[in-house]
């Protein structure tokens, strides 16, 4: 595998956490690579890790020991100011409460990743729309998020994750809250994505429906990376 190929790199990663006391490894020397490209899930049983992996993926998170890369970058040598650009520039996330800010519209809530980035009123005006039509939005887009069903929710979520153009997007349980046509809805749009745009895609999941839409199928138990498959899409 070409360095240029490899988007996000997990090597030796241990995570522990202290609870009453005890320490408890969420992680136990965890190794991954993401590729451009890949439309791949996390899945296996709650307390597995998938969630703790996707957090320090995405730098939410510090591995207690091993190293991540993102985009060449390795997360435990760069500043906190510098964490905050490459996840403004490199990472998208979709939290599983979709995390809009409910006083603004749809469309202002995909621009303001842009606005954050710097992007000029005109270029964010003009992707923001784009996303939205794409995702299936026209029409919504001066609604606040409180006049939005969770599917579209999820969506303007999903949109403003994309927007800022990110090496990588990451994607918390992300039909937990759908029910299973708008949950699916949502994956064949980001699959579209995934294969229009060539955006790499990683989610953790319990829901077989996302499973089956995937590539790449990495299961994790005890801490660990059990097995890496291709998927049945």
């Amino acid at each position: 595998m070409s360095a240029s190929a490899t988007v996000a790199r997990v090597e030796g990663v241990t995570r522990t956490y202290r609870q009453d006391g005890i320490a408890v490894d969420a992680l136990r020397g965890a190794n991954l690579e993401i590729r451009k490209g890949d439309f791949a899930v996390l899945v296996g049983p709650s307390g597995s890790g998938k969630t703790t992996l996707l957090n320090l993926i995405g730098g939410l998170d510090t591995p207690t020991e091993g190293r991540i890369w993102i985009a060449g970058s390795e997360l435990g040598r760069l500043s906190k100011a510098e964490l905050s650009q490459l996840r403004l520039r490199k990472i998208g996330f979709v939290f599983q409460e979709f995390n809009l800010i409910p006083v603004l519209s749809a469309l202002e809530n995909v621009e303001f990743v842009m606005l954050l980035q710097g992007r000029s009123e005109l270029q964010r005006r003009a992707r923001a729309l784009t996303l939205l039509k794409e995702l299936g939005l026209e029409g919504l887009e001066q609604r606040r998020p409180n006049a939005l069903s969770g599917g579209q929710q999820q969506r303007v979520a999903v949109a403003r994750a994309v927007a800022a153009e990110p090496t990588i997007v990451l994607l918390d349980e992300p039909t937990a809250n759908l029910d299973s046509k708008t949950g699916g809805a949502l994956m064949d749009v980001m699959r579209r994505l995934n294969e229009d745009q060539g955006i790499t895609f990683v989610f953790s999941t319990h829901d077989p429906m996302v499973v089956e839409r995937a590539r790449r199928v990495i299961r994790i138990k005890d801490g660990q990376v059990e097995a890496d498959e291709a998927g049945n899409a």
